[in-house]
């Protein structure tokens, strides 16, 4: 029976030093992979959410008073695993420089410091070290707690047993998703120390997401409410029709559901956004204390498995079909009684996932608040601003840099949509008006002057 192979993963993640807690958690998932299940969740079993099921910010502006008392009862822990390979980096994506010279990490060390709250962040064996070597270089008044997420071992999708790969043993491992904050709290102790400093309330949230920050009156509302779990949501857009969206399941509790984890014969509703109306912005608040109950009832987290189906080599299609078995953070929200949901604006969602979100913080398109949020800029009348960067000469951060330097980033708050075209550089100064189309098919650089205002259509 494959569930033999169960002892070799074990093996496997104890030679590795993984905690038990962890190797059994694991454990858990395998079986269910053994035993055929898929996680899926289909839409016999949930219903959409209504508008009056779910609280709204704009609403909740007399809770502010309540959430500012409890701030220094408030952490913000944050996402810290990503290397943001998509952009060709190597190092933790915390430490590009994303807006006014400064990181993702800088900014939000001041968040923390202004909003004076707890900070805790979650790093990966892959960004760790830098981490705690540039937070020993800012040298905060009050130093992060940091602790560190888990890995799982990838399975091989014939057999079921361990993946190997000589050439480079480190692609044998897959990071669990976020959904590990939770176990990687409660193992490393942090859960603890946070309760012992008389710390009950948390946002977890990513580090590319400079828009969320522990806003006071979601913290009061959070707070008074009693909630153990709160996810914020935002209308989906045509461009949010693969994230995942919040759904109230059979047994009458709120739940996600990821777009791995709805049948493909279903992803026509899935998509559909005019029936399943709100995306999960990965903004979740959870209860500390609730959290500790639930591990200690229970022993680990049981969210739903994510089956994500790659090569053992992410770079060589012809590497052995694997299994990555996964977890995300927002289905914690259909393991606690009484979970909620707050619709919030956009503007608390401003992931950088691409150089094209990239130039849009860069630019003027928004600034910083006192609370050193990032917000759009209020000169800037207009609606989201769509970017098109020509993936063969801005895909790649060093690319981009060298074609829009930092602090030479053209004003785009007058700006409606930008597409490029071609191997184009700018100088600084540069002012985008309108909807503005830039094509250069040429093989030497285009340049754009200083001071250049570009209206409509440009062929270089």
């Amino acid at each position: 029976m494959p569930e033999s192979h169960l002892e070799d993963f074990e093996a496997k993640m104890r030679q590795a030093g993984l905690p038990c807690e962890i190797i059994d958690t694991f454990g858990d998932y395998y079986r269910q992979l053994v035993r055929g299940e898929t996680g899926l969740i289909s839409d016999a079993e949930i219903r959409p959410v209504a508008d009056e099921e779910i609280a709204v910010l704009e609403d909740l502006s007399p809770y502010a008073g309540t959430g500012a008392e409890a701030l220094p009862r408030a952490v913000m822990i944050v996402l810290n695993g990503g290397l943001g390979t998509t952009m060709g980096l190597t190092r933790a994506k915390s430490l590009m420089r994303v807006k006014d010279g400064l990181t993702f990490l800088e900014v939000i060390v001041r968040q923390a410091a202004r909003n004076g709250a707890r900070l805790a962040l979650m790093n990966s064996f892959n960004t760790d070290r830098d981490t705690r070597d540039v937070i020993g270089r800012l040298n905060p008044a009050e130093a992060p707690l940091m602790f560190t997420q888990h890995k799982y071992p990838k399975v091989l999708r014939d057999a079921l047993t361990p993946a190997s790969w000589p050439p480079d043993p480190e692609l044998e491992w897959n990071p669990p998703g976020h959904g590990d904050v939770f176990m990687a709290l409660w193992v490393s102790g942090t859960l603890e120390r946070l309760q012992e400093e008389g710390i009950r309330y948390a946002l977890i949230r990513n580090v590319d997401n400079l828009g969320a920050s522990l806003d006071e009156a979601l913290l009061g509302y959070f707070a008074s409410e009693n909630l153990p779990f709160m996810m914020e949501v935002a209308p989906k857009t045509p461009s949010d029709v693969k994230g995942g969206h919040i759904a109230r399941h059979v047994n009458g509790r709120l739940i996600l559901r990821e777009a791995a984890q709805c049948p493909k014969a279903e992803m026509a509703a899935f998509t559909d956004i005019a029936r399943y109306r709100f995306f999960n912005t990965n903004n979740v608040w959870v209860n500390l204390e609730a959290l500790r109950e639930l591990i200690r009832q229970s022993g680990r987290v049981r969210l739903p498995i994510i089956l994500n189906p790659k090569t053992l080599d992410p770079r060589d299609p012809q590497s052995p079909p694997v299994y990555q078995i996964e977890t995300a953070m927002g289905a914690a929200i259909g393991l606690f009684e009484g979970a909620g949901a707050v619709r919030v604006p956009r503007t608390r969602f401003i992931p950088v996932k691409s150089t094209n979100e990239l130039l849009a913080v860069r630019s003027d398109c928004y600034v910083f608040s006192d609370r050193q949020r990032l917000v759009p800029n209020p000169q800037r009348t207009l609606q989201e601003i769509q970017i098109r960067l020509d993936p063969a000469f801005f895909g790649h951060r060093d690319m981009f840099n060298d074609r829009i330097p930092v602090g030479g980033e053209p004003s785009l708050k007058d700006c409606r949509s930008l597409a490029i075209t071609g191997d184009v550089r700018f100088e600084p100064g540069v002012r985008l008006v309108g909807e503005v189309r830039i094509t250069h098919s040429g093989s030497a650089q285009a340049v754009i002057p200083a001071g250049s205002v570009i209206e409509g259509d440009l062929v270089l």
